[in-house]
C-alpha cells in the first residue's frame, strides 16, 4: 500500500524543515490526511513518538475523524498495530508510536508534564489557547535522534491567536493568504511572553545582542502553508458535491473555509439581506412541514428599562418544491404569565390556520432550563412540543439558515409584522437584538431535517 502526498500545498507541507509548520486556511484542503502522513516519516525510528490532539475526544472517535481516518490509511502497512481502548494510538514496527488526545481545558496540558513528544500535532489549532499551544512547547522533546518538532492544521479564524501569529503570511488588507510567502520560513524568540520575528536567526541575534538571556538555538522556525480545496483533487474526484456544499455556505463562512479569509467577521447585512427573499401574497406551493418556534423572555417594557428583549416566535414552513417560507412572526415584551399566555393562543390559531401543532421552545441549560421546557410542555398538552437545547454561538445557529437565505431559498408571507422582522435580520449580528432571528434559525433548523411529516399534520399526537 502506497501513501503519499498530494503535489501542491500538502506535499510542500510534509517537505518543510520549519520547527512550527502551520497548514491550512480552508476547507476541504486535505489537511488532517497529511497530519497523519507526517507521521509515517518516522514509523521505523526505534523510541519515536508522537500525539496529535484535538479540542475534545468526540473529535477524534467522530465518523471522518482522525481515529477512522486513520485506520483507512495505516491498516493496511505491514507491522502497524492498532489500539483501540482506554484511547486510540498506533504501534509501528513496535517501535514508534502514535497516540491520539484532547485538550480541552488550560489545565489539562499539567496531566503532560514530564512527558516528551518528539512530533506534535494540533488538528485545528485555532480550537487551542496560545497557553495550551506554547506550554505544550515544553514536551516537546526526543531522545530518539530526531529533531522535536511541531505540525499544525487550522481553517481561519480572525479572533484567534493563531490569526497574530501567522499574521506576515496574510493579505492585511483582503486577509486572503499571500501565496508568495507560503511555505517560507521566519524566526522568532519569545521574551517575557512577547514574540519577536525576523526573516532569520542572525537577525534576531542582532536585535538581542546585548540581551544575556538571548541564544540562537532558543529561536524557532515557523511557516505557514495555504491551502483550499483545489488542493486536494482526490476529494474533488471522489466527493465532487462537497464543493457545491461550500458554494452553497452563508457569506461568512464562505470566505472562511472556501475562500480561506483570516480577515472576515461577522458584521451587518453578511447574513442576510432583504434583496435576497421574496416577500409573496399566499403560498406557492404545498406546506410539507411546519413549526412555530420560540425564543423566550419575561421581561415588560418599563421606565428604566424601555427596550427589554423580546420573546419572539417563528412560524416557518417547509414546501413541496424545496423553498422555506416565514407565514408569521410574533414579537412582545411581556411578564411570564402574560407570556405562557400568549403562547397558548398562538398555537390554537397556528392549529385552526394552518393545521401546525408542532411547538419549539428553547431549553437553557441546568436544571431551570429543563423544568422550565417541561412545564411549557404540560401547558402546551395535545401539541407537539420540541424541547430544543440552546448550544454554539449565534452566529452559528443562524449559519444554515442564512445559507438558504443568501441563496433565495426563503419567502416571506405578507404581513404587518415583515419590516420589523427584515430590519432585525439585517442588523444580526450588531443589532442590540436578535430574538427573532434565533427563533428563526431554531425553526429552520427543526424542519429542514425532519423528515417528511405532512400526512400527520393535524393530529394531536405523534
Amino acid at each position: 500500500m502506497e501513501l503519499r502526498p498530494q503535489k501542491g500545498a500538502q506535499e510542500n507541507f510534509l517537505s518543510t524543515k520549519a520547527d512550527i509548520a502551520i497548514y491550512g486556511g480552508a476547507a476541504g484542503g486535505g489537511k488532517s490526511y497529511a497530519l497523519l502522513l507526517e507521521v509515517l516519516r518516522h514509523k521505523d525510528v526505534a523510541g519515536f513518538n508522537a500525539v496529535i490532539f484535538r479540542k475534545n475526544y468526540i473529535q477524534i472517535t467522530a465518523p471522518g475523524g482522525l481515529w477512522e481516518t486513520s485506520l483507512s490509511m495505516y491498516s493496511g502497512i505491514k507491522g502497524t498495530t492498532p489500539t483501540a481502548s482506554p484511547k486510540k494510538s498506533w504501534t509501528f514496527n513496535k517501535k514508534a508510536r502514535l497516540a491520539f488526545d484532547y485538550i480541552s481545558r488550560d489545565e489539562d496540558v499539567l496531566a503532560w508534564q514530564g512527558s516528551q513528544i518528539c512530533l506534535i500535532g494540533f488538528d485545528e489549532l485555532t480550537h487551542f489557547s496560545e497557553y495550551q499551544f506554547f506550554y505544550m512547547f515544553s514536551r516537546n522533546r526526543s531522545v530518539c535522534g530526531k529533531k522535536p518538532y511541531i505540525r499544525a492544521t487550522c481553517n481561519p479564524d480572525s479572533d484567534s491567536w493563531v490569526a497574530d501569529f501567522i499574521s506576515w503570511w496574510i493579505d492585511e488588507k483582503t486577509g486572503y493568504p499571500i501565496h508568495e510567502r507560503s511555505g517560507k520560513l521566519r524566526w522568532f524568540f519569545r521574551k517575557d511572553e512577547q514574540i519577536v520575528w525576523a526573516n532569520t536567526i542572525e537577525e534576531l541575534s542582532e536585535i538581542f545582542k546585548d540581551d544575556v538571556e538571548f541564544r540562537p538555538d532558543l529561536c524557532k522556525s515557523v511557516t505557514f502553508i495555504a491551502s483550499s480545496i483545489n488542493d486536494n483533487q482526490i476529494l474533488l474526484e471522489n466527493n465532487p458535491s462537497y464543493l457545491a456544499s461550500l458554494y452553497g455556505l452563508s457569506t461568512v463562512e464562505k470566505e472562511r473555509l472556501l475562500r480561506g479569509n483570516w480577515k472576515i467577521k461577522p458584521a451587518a447585512g453578511l447574513y442576510f439581506k432583504r434583496s435576497q427573499i421574496t416577500v409573496v401574497k399566499s403560498l406557492p406551493d404545498k406546506i410539507v412541514n411546519i413549526v412555530r418556534a420560540w425564543d423566550l423572555a419575561a421581561t415588560e417594557i418599563t421606565a428604566s428599562n424601555k427596550n427589554p428583549d423580546r420573546t419572539a416566535g417563528v412560524l416557518m414552513a417547509r414546501l413541496k418544491n424545496g423553498q422555506y417560507i416565514i407565514l408569521d412572526v410574533k414579537r412582545f415584551a411581556e411578564n411570564a404569565s402574560k407570556v405562557r399566555q400568549i403562547l397558548k393562543n398562538t398555537a390554537v390559531t397556528d392549529k385552526s390556520v394552518y393545521n401546525s401543532i408542532k411547538v419549539s421552545i428553547p431549553q437553557d441549560p441546568g436544571q431551570a432550563g429543563k423544568e422550565q421546557a417541561q412545564s411549557y410542555s404540560r401547558e402546551l398538552a395535545g401539541y407537539t412540543v420540541v424541547t430544543k437545547t440552546v448550544t454554539g454561538s449565534k452566529e452559528t445557529r443562524a449559519e444554515p439558515f442564512a445559507a438558504q437565505w443568501q441563496g433565495g431559498n426563503v419567502l416571506l408571507l405578507q404581513g404587518e409584522w415583515n419590516e420589523v422582522f427584515l430590519s432585525e435580520l439585517e442588523g444580526f449580528p450588531d443589532a442590540l437584538h436578535d430574538d427573532m432571528v434565533d427563533a428563526a434559525s431554531d425553526a429552520f433548523s427543526i424542519i429542514a431535517q425532519s423528515a417528511d411529516w405532512s400526512h400527520i399534520i393535524g393530529q394531536k399526537r405523534w
